[in-house]
């Protein structure tokens, strides 16, 4: 059997208001095609399908016509999980729907093990599915008839007691999965994923992850890991794109599985080409040198991050011209001179005039700008008293 894992959509995120709903299309696309030219048997997701609880039409309707491409008819199996992005209602909503396609939506955490039945191998699947588990959610799945699990003190114990006992219904026949969308301890996150760890609460030892699973799908971290110290196979398949600068240089992939009852799971990456690239420029040698880069043509089809290092602050003008000439600017930030800083902190004269106090204090304040001959101006005209006719202040 061949298992394609995947994580981490994020459809209808944006990038600094920069819609990227374009090369989610792309992703989609491309994934279908790996399913089909890779002869994948089962697709899983392990959460965050959307970006957020209320997710743009466009992104919902990016998302069905897309699982339904997947899943070919009902030919091919899919199961998606919730993630902590994700509304779990709202996902589940459509599984009516979705099931005659063979396509699982689960919302809510379960303990209820999915028994798929996989058409092209004749095999049956195993998979528990655990959608993002936070305290909460797990409140509507620990009823009394699970009262050990509910008296267990960390939250790591009870993720672990799930999994155990979701791990009884593996048997030596059948291919043993489980999937979660989860925080495990010491995994390499970015700045792109919104944290479901508060001090520590929410995270999960590697060592809690089901042993007797052959493999544990994970969804949550951006950056495509293995998990240290689990007991069993274990892996996040990473975001298809990168949704942050910190990402930047982050190879993007899916994992593809193959499978067999009772052996060991063999594992490769595809790598991912949709997308476009998140890159940091800094132009030590000032605006010179980011107008030869856009001249080249240098990351033409990119985001970019630009850090440049200028004696004076940019203008409007120049920073509309700039993005006029690569709209993938982003964020542009200036560097001041480091010796000018420095020189203007060295003088300490304290006959100073005030305009020139007012210009260091600028200067330091800005990180070294000088300020505009109308602003110093507009300064010595706010401290200065007005004095009537009389000698009396105003």
């Amino acid at each position: 059997m061949r298992i394609l894992h995947t994580a981490d959509w994020h459809l209808g995120r944006s990038l600094e208001g920069r819609s990227r709903l374009e090369e989610q299309a792309q992703f989609l696309d491309e994934l279908v095609k790996i399913v089909e030219e890779e002869k994948i048997d089962v697709v899983l997701m392990a959460g965050d399908a959307f970006d957020t609880v209320n997710p743009p039409a466009a992104a919902e309707s990016l998302f069905y016509e897309s699982i339904a491409r997947l899943a070919n008819g009902g030919k091919r199996p899919v199961s998606i999980i919730a993630g902590n992005h994700d509304n779990p209602d709202r996902l589940s909503a459509a599984s009516p729907l979705a099931q005659k396609q063979g396509i699982q939506l689960l919302g809510l955490p379960t303990i209820d093990v999915q028994t798929i039945y996989v058409p092209t191998t004749n095999e049956t699947l195993k998979l528990a599915a655990l959608p993002y588990p936070s305290e909460s959610r797990l409140a509507e799945v620990l009823t009394d008839s699970h009262e050990e699990l509910m008296l267990r003190d960390k939250y790591d114990q009870r993720i672990q007691g799930i999994f155990e006992e979701m791990s009884t219904a593996f048997t030596p026949e059948t291919i043993n999965i489980a999937m979660s969308h989860i925080y495990v301890t010491g995994g390499s996150s970015s700045d792109s994923e919104r944290p479901i760890e508060v001090g520590g609460a929410y995270t999960v030892a590697a060592t809690s992850l089901p042993e007797a699973a052959q493999y544990v799908a994970l969804g949550h971290l951006h950056r495509p890991q293995m998990v240290s110290r689990a007991k069993t196979m274990a892996r996040y398949s990473g975001s298809p794109l990168a949704y942050s600068f910190s990402e930047a240089g982050y190879a993007k992939s899916v994992t593809i599985l193959d499978a067999k009852p009772n052996q060991p799971i063999e594992m490769s990456e595809v790598f991912l080409a949709s997308g476009k690239p998140l890159v940091r420029w800094k132009a030590k040698e000032g605006l010179a040198q980011v107008y030869t880069w856009l001249d080249e043509g240098k990351d033409a089809n990119a985001w970019i991050d630009l850090e440049i290092h200028v004696t004076n602050a940019l203008s409007i003008e120049e920073i509309h011209r700039l993005r006029k000439h690569h709209s993938g600017l982003i964020h542009i930030r200036p560097v001041f001179d480091e010796l000018e800083i420095e020189r203007a902190e060295r003088i300490v004269n304290t006959n100073t005039p005030i305009d020139e106090l007012f210009v260091r204090f600028y200067e330091k304040q800005t990180g070294g700008a000088k300020p505009e001959p109308e602003l110093t101006k507009l300064f010595l005209e706010l401290i200065t008293d007005d004095v009537d006719e009389d000698g009396d202040e105003a």
